[in-house]
């Protein structure tokens, strides 16, 4: 026994189901492209893919979203002038003069005006920093509001301008990369005075970055009148060096407890603070010790933390039962 179907219906039905749709995108897509000849058109779609492969590899949002945060890193660390010898002369059979003996023969005052010259040139680079991330972040958002634009005409008649803009953010780019790294100190006077000795050693002036010092807020804990500190450097030095931690009771109530406050120089990188008083809260500050050189030094990384309770005052009142 067989069955046969017949009908309009079915028919239609079964164009329905293999005639493919169209989404969205390549609906508009297709009616792009009716506004064009087929040759301009594979020039937009070329030009197209270019700027969205810029977008995509040189100024993507992941990589913008690191800049930021090497920026944000680079506010918070500490800028120091590095002394050194530029070469020895030919023939010169003296041992290179150490950074520590350079010291003794520069001059004090001199050394204090470079030390301002080093700072306001820290401040004015990451100031540009900042500026130039802030035009990467414009350029990308101009460039994304290009590519959302319905129609192709505009994109292709502006293609030069394009291009021009495409390269200027290549170049703020190559200017941000370069000005992640602090550079030479410019020295208008020499720093050494005339020791009347036969060679004055030349001397070269650098800016050198340290990374911030932040506490460890997973090891630092406080108990019932006392704290346990930690703080790390992520990048850590070759040799230890010295901290300056700081404390205070917040919203002291008497002028004894006013003196619940201090400065503690730590040669490590943990300390304990006791006699606290409990269930109070305490600021503490961590940053490195002064330094002769130090030039620049924005941000100090500071931890809040509440001491636990003490044991209740006095008996606890007896229940009588009649």
């Amino acid at each position: 026994m067989s069955f046969q179907a017949t009908g309009s219906g079915l028919d239609e039905m079964k164009l329905g189901g293999c005639q493919p749709f169209l989404d969205q995108e390549e609906a508009e897509e297709a009616e792009d492209q009716q506004l064009l000849e087929p040759e301009a058109w594979r020039t937009y779609m070329g030009r197209r893919t270019a700027l969205q492969e810029f977008l995509t590899t040189d100024l993507s949002p992941h990589l913008l979203k690191r800049h930021h945060a090497r920026v944000q890193l680079l506010r918070k660390c500490s800028y120091y002038i590095e002394v050194l010898p530029k070469h020895l002369a030919l023939g010169d059979q003296n041992p290179l003069v150490l950074p520590n003996t350079m010291f003794q023969l520069i001059d004090p005052w001199k050394f204090q005006r470079m030390k301002k010259v080093g700072t306001a040139q820290t401040k004015i680079q990451l100031l540009l920093l900042g500026d130039l991330l802030e035009q990467l972040d414009r350029g990308r958002a101009e460039l994304d509001t290009l590519l959302e634009s319905p129609d192709p005409r505009p994109f292709l008649a502006g293609w030069g301008r394009v291009e021009q803009r495409l390269a200027d953010l290549s170049a703020v780019m190559d200017n941000f990369l370069a000005m992640m790294v602090p550079g030479r100190l410019h020295i208008k006077h020499r720093l050494v005075s005339d020791v009347g000795a036969t060679k004055i050693p030349h001397i070269r002036l650098m800016l050198s970055t340290k990374m911030p010092v932040m506490f460890d807020r997973k090891e630092s804990v406080a108990h019932q009148d006392w704290v346990s500190l930690r703080w790390f450097v992520t990048i850590q030095p070759p040799a230890p060096e010295p901290f300056e931690l700081r404390f205070k009771l917040l919203d002291p109530r008497t002028q004894q407890e006013c003196a619940q406050r201090g400065i503690i120089p730590v040669a490590a990188c943990t300390f304990d603070i006791r006699n606290l008083l409990p269930s109070r809260s305490y600021k503490f500050t961590i940053k490195r010790a002064e330094s002769y050189t130090l030039v620049y030094e924005p941000w100090r990384d500071s931890l809040t933390l509440q001491t636990k309770p003490g044991p209740p005052e006095g008996p606890a009142p007896r229940r009588t039962f009649r």
